[in-house]
């Protein structure tokens, strides 16, 4: 009946707002790091008394779907239950743990040694993966998200993402382009690359010889990945502050260029309704607070690792890269995998 967004934050109060969702503004005492959900959940219903049923939908889990919901939420108003969690077929054969300086010998926990099978020929076994939990009221308020009269929703594996520590997070990237929902609209291709040349193509120095010369340096890796973008009939245009016409030509790079540009966003525009695309057919690179509403605006948008903070804070992808350090090429990839995305989706 109504989507809203638990923070004490601003930021999140108002990204939240911008897509449709209402905001409880939480408690200092539900807001520490050892806060549970289930405090904020049962601080939320004390201000919300019409509300009967709840799912909470962990932030964590960025593949979850709509459809998955809508079955689970017939589950609890239609067939009865009072909670529904979510799981996810694992096949992995569990061991006892040995402690050190314990004299015993582990012991399998859901196999036969003897009787060993393959892993995929096993049905597996369900783990809760903690992508939501639904619940009625009056188990809310006895302190549980789980009881009474219970079921299971099964996800997808593809589907089954979660961020729990540094390392989850490129995979949760990579899953969310192939098997993430992206709402109903459909998913459109990148036809234009728009890349910053300073900081991005190269990383931002500027050498200067005895005879006033200037010199820059760029990776032979980003130059690939802006041939291997050609091919797959991607446009790509470079744009730049300053007046870099000379070293341009020395790149041979065959892109259009718009040097000297004091309104980067004006020339996008200008760029976008020339070639007739939408913006959500428009990716951008850049790397400076001049290329901010240029992030913004793109269907597809990155910075190198060592961007300014007010870009990443921008933009949709940050490259593992820094600028003239293999961060085109590595955005590149990036595109490719929602070219992926939108070529499975045709299929389907």
């Amino acid at each position: 009946n109504s989507v809203w967004v638990s923070t004490d934050h601003d930021e999140i109060e108002k990204v939240a707002k911008q897509f449709g969702a209402q905001v409880h503004r939480r408690s200092p005492e539900v807001s520490q790091d050892s806060s549970t959900s289930l405090e904020t959940i049962r601080e939320f219903l004390n201000h919300h008394h019409e509300v009967d049923i709840v799912g909470n939908i962990q932030a964590t889990s960025p593949c979850l779907h709509p459809s998955d919901l809508i079955k689970v939420a017939d589950l609890i108003q239609k067939e009865g239950f009072d909670s529904v969690f979510s799981v996810v077929r694992r096949h992995q054969f569990r061991w006892s743990e040995v402690k050190k300086g314990e004299n015993k010998m582990t012991e399998p926990q859901n196999l036969n040694p003897a009787k060993r099978y393959r892993r995929q020929d096993w049905p597996g076994e369900l783990y809760e993966n903690g992508s939501f939990y639904f619940a009625k009221r009056h188990l809310i308020e006895k302190g549980y998200l789980q009881g009474g009269k219970m079921a299971y929703y099964e996800m997808r594996a593809e589907h089954s993402v979660d961020i729990d520590i540094d390392i989850d997070w490129p995979i949760a990237e990579q899953r969310v382009l192939s098997f993430g929902y992206f709402g109903k609209e459909p998913l459109k291709e990148v036809k234009l690359l728009v890349c910053s040349i300073d900081g991005c193509l190269t990383n931002g120095r500027i050498y200067v010889t005895e005879d006033q010369k200037e010199m820059i340096s760029y990776d032979y890796r980003d130059i690939v990945g802006i041939n291997l973008l050609k091919k797959r009939g991607i446009q790509v245009r470079l744009i730049s502050e300053r007046d870099c016409s000379k070293t341009l030509p020395a790149m041979q790079l065959g892109c259009v260029a718009e040097v000297n540009a004091t309104n980067k966003l004006q020339v996008l525009e200008d760029w976008r309704k020339d070639i007739g695309l939408s913006w959500k057919e428009v990716a951008y690179l850049g790397n400076e607070e001049s290329d901010v509403e240029c992030l913004k605006k793109a269907g597809m948008s990155g910075v190198p690792a060592d961007a300014c903070a007010v870009a990443q804070k921008a933009a949709g992808y940050i490259c593992k890269s820094s600028g003239g350090c293999g961060a085109v090429r590595e955005f590149a990839e990036h595109i490719f995998l929602l070219l992926e995305k939108v070529n499975s989706a045709r299929k389907q």
